[in-house]
């Protein structure tokens, strides 16, 4: 809306002025949200009250591949800001050790209290002593936030009750706090005190954490994606980047025959088929016995592996054979380069021995044309992952929530890479229609692309699907993956992958302001949020790269990768005061941390302290209000001048 305020005529008064039509049917229809001055007032009290209020916690995870029980910690503990909470508020007041019981109360509170029950160590004292610091806790964290806000997120059967407990006035202190102690009787007199804990911890941790930024792979590796998205599903407030371990599955519920394959495949590689078979019933027993009596056992490769390796390196050069963009893509078709007889393969005129002769299923005269044992093993396998109502509701959420890139209080948010020339430029990448994109424009493509397949399924758009997982070029992988060399070849040698120059160019600062300007972000102030690669954090690697223009914050959450990155991921958090990353410890488990209080321990290195304290009015959250507040203002002038009266219908 362009309205603007009328100029003033003689003496201040407004001039005559009307707005344009299309304003003035804007107008009517906010007015009749707002159908007098008085209303409008109040509104606008209230959104710059809002836009004062301190910028509130956000905190940005990536690649946390099926790791539920870690990932579902660091929701708990809100990434350590609970514990930091804790300290700050009962400092001299509680001993480390009773700061940490509350803690796991607050993380685990259902099991905490059977636990301490099982124990016979609660009674009256304890639970009016826990509430009332539960209650001092939970009104500390609700000053980020209006009532309202505070009101929405409370358990809505005991809003009324936590909404006289968290709120006082300053002249009333020892009448109200005898009134919160008559409360605080009442509830553990009629036996609610245990559901009233649950319920405060609830809204705790909601305060603790406004928003989530997941920046990519949920998927693969940890056996419960499923769980991870069962429990995003249920999250207040957050957004999605999709990672290529995403798209993968994004692409098989689709209808992808090749993303389905590949999902399958990595299952087997992971050793992680109860995914597929026990979280989103997609069974594998006719591709299972179709393994074991085609395929031999008599080298290192298992029946299971080799078959569906075949069937995948089939229908991949189908696709490749489909689209002629891919010409980086090309070589990656091999099929026809094997010598059963030899046992080899020639890969840019050499031969390399291969580390089996097994291939029944290959036609030398069309290597990639499919058998028909193949072929219905194949469509069994597109029959189940279409009947996974499970696995569809959660490709769905990941759709609505998520998107290829985001930009969010002028920070990019990604999850692989920008495709750029060896000089630092941005790479020409050809697409399905034959257009040449790069930069911006080439991830709105890839974005625009992956959504036609969810809503369309055309084939060339499930083929993008798996371009997107592994091709050279796709923003979500950014290198030459060489999964033909890893199953077959012996000489490891054939098993590097080229990585796009954007991993080596990230590093300079000019390169990530370029990106940065690309998107419409200040080069100055704006961040580079990405995962996907590991930072290495016991070889002397940093999270923070480009003098602090990229953050990546990948740092192993997979438990395999524990050992080799030596932490067990990151957080990033921004908060009103200051830009934080905190590098996590291994977690051990549930049983620990409910006998022990065992925790997720965290280091944290400030990365920005803010000059001044970040109000909402700094956010996008603020430039929507200021948006609105432009347009209240605007229906105020035609209230005072007359051009729209007021109760108009």
């Amino acid at each position: 809306m362009s309205y603007e305020a009328p100029a003033l005529g003689p003496g201040g008064s407004p001039a005559a002025a009307s707005p344009s039509s299309d304003d003035r049917r804007y107008l009517q229809l906010l007015a009749k949200s707002f159908p007098d001055r008085q209303s409008v007032y109040t509104e606008i009290i209230n959104l710059e009250a809002i836009c004062n209020l301190p910028a509130p916690t956000e905190h940005f995870m990536s690649d946390v591949h099926g790791e539920y029980e870690a990932f579902a910690h660091i929701l708990n503990n809100c990434s350590g800001a609970i514990r930091e909470r804790v300290a700050e508020l009962f400092a001299g007041e509680l001993d480390a050790g009773s700061q940490a019981d509350l803690c796991t109360l607050i993380y685990y509170p259902r099991e905490k209290l059977g636990l301490l029950h099982g124990e016979c160590a609660i009674d009256a004292p304890w639970y009016r002593a826990t509430l009332m610091r539960l209650v001092r806790l939970a009104r500390c964290l609700s000053d980020y936030y209006t009532r309202s806000k505070v009101r929405k997120a409370m358990p809505v059967e005991y809003a009324y009750i936590i909404d006289e407990l968290l709120h006082t006035s300053s002249g009333d202190g020892v009448r109200r706090q005898e009134y919160h102690e008559q409360i605080i009787e009442s509830i553990i007199e009629t036996g609610a005190a245990d559901d009233f804990i649950e319920s405060l911890a609830a809204l705790i941790k909601r305060l603790a954490v406004d928003r989530l930024h997941l920046v990519g792979d949920i998927f693969d590796r940890g056996p419960h994606p499923d769980r991870i998205l069962d429990r995003l599903m249920e999250y207040h407030s957050l957004d999605i980047e999709w990672g290529n371990h995403d798209i993968a599955w994004m692409g098989a519920a689709a209808g992808s025959a090749l993303c389905q394959a590949s999902v399958v495949r990595t299952c087997i590689h992971y050793r992680t088929l109860d995914v597929l078979e026990s979280a989103y019933g997609i069974s594998l027993r006719e591709l299972e016995r179709f393994a074991e009596t085609t395929y031999t056992t008599y080298d290192n490769a298992a029946p299971l592996d080799k078959a569906i390796a075949v069937i995948l390196f089939k229908l991949e050069g189908q696709a490749i054979a489909r689209h002629d963009e891919w010409r980086t893509t090309a070589k990656r078709r091999l099929l026809h380069a094997v010598d059963v007889i030899h046992g080899t393969v020639t890969i840019d005129g050499r031969a390399y021995s291969l580390r089996t002769r097994d291939f029944p299923t290959l036609d030398p005269a069309d290597p990639y044309a499919l058998s028909s044992e193949e072929r219905r093993i194949v469509d069994d396998i597109a029959h189940a992952f279409a009947e996974s109502d499970r696995l569809h509701r959660h490709v769905d959420f990941l759709y609505k929530k998520g998107s290829l890139y985001r930009i969010h209080d002028g920070n990019l948010l990604f999850h692989g890479c920008i495709p750029l020339t060896p000089d630092g430029g941005f790479a020409d990448v050809p697409c399905g229609d034959h257009v040449l994109r790069h930069g911006r424009a080439y991830l709105d493509y890839c974005d625009a692309i992956a959504r036609r397949a969810w809503n369309s399924g055309d084939q060339s758009a499930l083929d993008w699907m798996y371009y997107l997982w592994c091709g050279a070029h796709s923003p979500l992988s950014g290198r030459v993956v060489k999964t033909f060399e890893r199953t077959y070849v012996e000489d490891e040698s054939t098993w590097a992958e080229p990585r796009d120059p954007y991993y080596t160019l990230g590093n300079d600062p000019a390169v990530c302001e370029q990106i940065l300007r690309e998107f419409g972000l200040d080069p100055a102030r704006g961040h580079i949020v990405n995962g996907h690669t590991p930072v290495i954090a016991q070889a002397g690697q940093s999270p923070v790269r480009a003098g602090g223009r990229m953050l990546v914050i990948d740092g192993g959450f997979a438990e395999p990768y524990h050992k080799k990155t030596g932490i067990a991921g990151y957080t990033l958090v921004t908060s009103s005061q200051h830009l934080r990353i905190k590098a996590h410890r291994p977690w051990r488990d549930l049983a620990a941390a409910l006998d022990t209080n065992a925790d997720i321990m965290s280091e944290t290195d400030v990365l920005e302290r803010y000059p001044e304290p970040r109000r909402v009015r700094d956010t996008d959250t603020g430039a929507v209000i200021r948006d609105q507040l432009a347009d209240l203002h605007a229906l105020l002038d035609a209230y005072r001048t007359g051009a729209l009266a007021e109760h108009e219908a």
